[in-house]
């Protein structure tokens, strides 16, 4: 019994050091993770996205606690607060979604991540080659944290070791008969604990890979034609839901057809804009590519005819669900008032598109518990459809709810999206 008391606490010991100093790890990512999970969508620390960059907010903000009624309370702010108004209008319309569960500490994290980032790869402040004379902080200290833990470890199995060799010395001392040493590859203990860091890592590993099957995150294909979101729906202001009018009628978006294609380019037959050019720095050719165009719809552009047999053009997709996901376009677009940066990020402002979202289950959860519902008021603003949830239309008059989330008309029930 004692020699089983002895591993137990053994093992226990052992276990702390090598555990002591995870609450600190986890306090000092809690910025980055917390903008991961809730604030990258729209966000990026050091420059503007779909909203403004999160690096030196506080300074800019009209007052102290102005951010943490922003956070918590959007869609009130957007209507009569004037900073608020300017990001709305300079975001394009678009409306930070509301997160009235985000605490102010967990706000204060996020920003001072923010304001201590720096860019992989860039020169840090104070460093040759940086503007400026003051080094900022890492904002990942994970590899310090790594090597107190590892040294931590070893001073805990060493002080393992002293106090078995003095326990062993006193029982001597005493006349006490000690057993054996035991090898260190045939010791419980070491055993025991090399058996649950394994299974600590090969569950985290295995986990992290099955929630990755089928994500695919950045995913960015070379297609048959080089479509530029930049030039069609950036520069020239053309609408998502010219070329993909389902989105706002059907479950699916659509891709357009090549005469959706050919309504523009039967008149336009050359690009004169500004240079296009790919993320790996070459140059894009962009009439020819709308010669390719031509092939595919069987066009002459010099007698203006249709005098070859035309194909659809064979796009890659790129936006996959799993099989047994529902997702329709029009409960988003239409009746959600979802714009399509939300999911597909700043389209207006890529070339090739690329998957922005990871389109998982827990960030469609995560949207559904964070977002308003677009009720419709008494000026006739918001959407009808939400007219039949009479309750929440009274809680709100009552003043019993400031606004209502998707979460709370059954946007998080499983059958939903799986049925």
């Amino acid at each position: 019994m004692n020699q089983i008391s002895r591993l137990f606490t053994k093992t226990l010991v052992v276990l702390f050091f090598l555990t002591i100093i995870s609450p600190e790890i986890l306090f000092a990512q809690d910025g980055e993770a917390l903008f991961k999970a809730n604030c990258a969508s729209c966000h990026k620390p050091d420059e503007k996205y779909v909203g403004p960059a999160l690096k030196g907010a506080r300074e800019r903000e009209p007052s102290k606690d102005w951010v943490y009624k922003w956070v918590a309370n959007t869609t009130t702010m957007v209507n009569t607060d004037p900073y608020a108004m300017k990001l709305k209008q300079e975001a394009g319309g678009v409306v930070m979604t509301t997160f009235s569960d985000l605490k102010k500490n967990e706000i204060d994290a996020i920003l001072s991540w923010a304001d201590s980032y720096v860019k992989p790869g860039a020169p840090a402040p104070g460093a040759p080659g940086a503007t400026g004379a003051v080094a900022a902080p890492s904002s990942d200290n994970s590899v310090l944290y790594g090597l107190l833990t590892l040294i931590l470890a070893i001073i805990g199995l060493v002080l393992l070791q002293v106090n078995s060799n003095l326990k062993k010395l006193t029982d001597e001392k005493d006349g006490i008969k000690t057993p054996p040493n035991v090898p260190f590859y045939r010791n419980k203990a070491y055993l025991l604990l090399v058996v649950i860091v394994l299974f600590v890592f090969a569950g985290y590993f295995l986990v992290e890979g099955a929630m990755g099957l089928g994500r695919q995150q950045g995913y960015q294909p070379v297609q048959p034609i080089y479509y530029s979101h930049a030039v069609h729906a950036g520069v020239n202001q053309i609408s998502c839901l010219y070329c993909h009018g389902g989105a706002q009628d059907s479950r699916h978006a659509s891709i357009p057809s090549v005469n959706v294609c050919m309504n523009c380019h039967k008149a336009i037959k050359e690009y004169t804009g500004e240079p296009i050019i790919r993320e790996d720095g070459t140059n894009v050719n962009a009439n020819a590519e709308i010669q390719k165009l031509y092939k595919y719809a069987g066009w002459n552009p010099d007698s203006r005819t249709y005098d070859k047999p035309g194909k659809p053009i064979e796009w890659v997709r790129i936006h996959n669900l799993p099989a047994h996901v529902y997702f329709n376009h029009s409960q988003h677009v239409k009746v959600g008032q979802v714009a399509c940066q939300t999911c597909h990020g700043e389209i207006q402002k890529m070339g090739e598109v690329k998957q922005f979202a990871p389109l998982s289950m827990g960030w469609c959860i995560n949207c559904h518990r964070t977002t308003n519902v677009q009720f419709n008021d008494d000026k006739g603003n918001g959407n009808k459809f939400y007219s039949i949830y009479e309750k929440f239309h009274e809680d709100i008059k009552n003043k019993k709810y400031d606004s209502v989330t998707v979460e709370k008309i059954g946007g998080t029930e499983c059958q939903k999206c799986h049925y």
